[in-house]
């Protein structure tokens, strides 16, 4: 699908504000509201635009624990991936798990109530999950910087 510059627009506003009404948008991007409406659909339709969200505070909701594991499984098969992808998705606090290039094979970004919480995660749901190897795991001191999203060029 291209892109032209009121369809970066749209993406940029979008993922800035997805409570955005459409005439609100539309404005924005110089629109009236029906062909506004319309790219945004097409965006959605696409695949681009993958869903909206809202942006919760996750130390004020009980989970002020951020932790980041990197683990290597004991073999990288398919199936053997496809299978720690399948357990990884039924652990709620694993909010994230990206497969790597390298040393390490996937890292995960999880959530928890207190260290107690995430030793718990880590030693009856991580590591004694099939094929993995090792679990190394660094706890977030602080967080400088986490933007959502990507940056749209061109707007």
């Amino acid at each position: 699908m291209a892109f032209d510059r009121i369809d970066r627009q749209i993406l940029a506003h979008l993922q800035e504000d997805g409570r955005m009404t459409n005439v609100e948008l539309a404005d924005r991007v110089g629109l009236t509201a029906p062909p506004c409406l319309r790219r945004v659909r097409a965006l959605e339709e696409a695949g681009i635009i993958r869903g909206y969200h809202a942006d919760l505070d996750p130390a004020s909701l009980g989970f002020p624990i951020t932790v980041f594991a990197m683990v290597s499984l004991r073999s990288q098969a398919e199936l053997d991936l496809a299978a720690f992808e399948a357990h990884v998705a039924t652990i709620p606090e694993v909010r994230e798990c990206h497969m790597l290039n390298g040393e390490i094979d996937f890292i995960l970004k999880i959530v928890a109530g207190d260290l107690k919480g995430f030793q718990e995660i880590l030693t009856t749901q991580l590591t004694p999950a099939p094929n993995v190897a090792s679990v190394k795991t660094s706890l977030t001191i602080r967080t400088a910087k986490s933007l959502s999203g990507i940056p749209v060029s061109g707007t």
